[in-house]
């Protein structure tokens, strides 16, 4: 992958995923351990996965692996989980460089929609910390192994991988704050809760729905 399509599908991961983290209502997300928040980023993945098949489209074995993977994201799409699973599963271990990786995430969406969480966390962690990873791509699997963990995980732990994605620079902050709200109330810190929440709901940058949410968070805790 060029430096210019991995530009493009690091700008598509931000503008696209980031949202997808944060569809569902934060009292749903905790009761639910995080299985509410399931992947859709189909759309996105099959871009990265156009961009890295034309960067090498002479190449047989990257040609077969975008086969492989559109006809996986298909049958995800229309429910067939098994068959998807299985090519995914394939292609994480057996695809062409790029689709490696691009599957391993599809694989562990899969397995959250299956209620398979902790198979869902190790896929998210493995991607989290692959050092041929985009940075972006780790952040976001870092994430939504997080939203995962918030229930079982140690708080602090959690609190140190999820915090340095909370800062005003990051594109992530949203979703990192509102993890890093529910760890709080985890701890029966509500004070600190809210806090997060605030800083969500006064962020102008921050997109209107995922602002309102945390008003009603903030209100809802009594802040």
């Amino acid at each position: 992958m060029t430096q210019k399509s991995d530009d493009a599908a690091a700008d598509l991961l931000i503008k696209e995923v980031d949202e997808e983290l944060r569809q569902d209502q934060m009292l749903q997300l905790w009761k639910r351990h995080g299985t509410s928040i399931l992947g859709g980023f189909v759309a996105v993945i099959l871009v990265v996965a156009g961009l890295t098949a034309w960067n090498a489209w002479g190449d047989r074995k990257r040609e077969q692996s975008s086969l492989s993977f559109t006809e996986a994201a298909r049958a995800a799409e229309q429910g067939k989980l098994e068959q998807a699973a299985e090519l995914f599963g394939r292609l994480s271990t057996e695809g062409a460089s790029g689709y490696r990786l691009l599957s391993v995430l599809k694989l562990a969406d899969i397995k959250q929609r299956q209620g398979a969480l902790p198979e869902a966390i190790t896929l998210y962690d493995r991607v989290a910390v692959d050092p041929g990873a985009n940075g972006e791509i780790q952040s976001f699997a870092l994430l939504k192994a997080a939203y995962l963990k918030v229930d079982t995980a140690e708080p602090e732990g959690l609190e140190r991988q999820v915090s340095p994605l909370a800062i005003e620079s990051s594109p992530w902050r949203y979703s990192a704050r509102e993890v890093l709200a529910l760890l709080a109330l985890k701890r029966g810190d509500k004070a600190k809760a809210i806090e997060f929440f605030q800083k969500i709901a006064t962020d102008e940058s921050a997109p209107p729905s995922t602002r309102e949410r945390a008003s009603n968070m903030t209100s809802a805790l009594g802040g």
